[in-house]
């Protein structure tokens, strides 16, 4: 995920974003995923960090393309930010993974059809 996948990054989070594709998946859903490292916090602190970023991810999830595995990596900043501006960070990466032009085809496959 981490070595394939393109890194976005924001005050309240950075993300990784991955087509199914890419890792052998398959599926009809985006696959989404959280982590929250000790440097956060204690555990009540994290878990509070990975409630609010699971619940804007889950409000947004609708507008993304199934296509995506994508691993949030949530800051600190996530637990003090008002929920409207985390919602809205969630938005707009959503609509950048929307707007990813599709994976390209490989060298291999396109010098075939010549």
């Amino acid at each position: 995920m981490y070595d394939n996948g393109t890194r976005y990054a924001c005050p309240f989070f950075a993300a990784f974003k991955v087509r199914h594709s890419a890792l052998g998946h398959t599926g009809d859903s985006p696959r989404i995923g959280f982590t929250t490292p000790k440097g956060l916090g204690k555990a009540v602190v994290r878990n509070r960090i990975r409630r609010r970023v699971r619940e804007a991810v889950r409000l947004e999830l609708s507008s993304l393309s199934p296509e995506w595995s994508i691993v949030f990596n949530p800051r600190r900043k996530a637990l003090d930010c008002l929920f409207g501006e985390l919602q809205n960070e969630v938005r707009r990466f959503f609509n950048r993974c929307n707007e990813s032009p599709p994976a390209s085809v490989s060298s291999s496959s396109a010098g075939t059809n010549s």
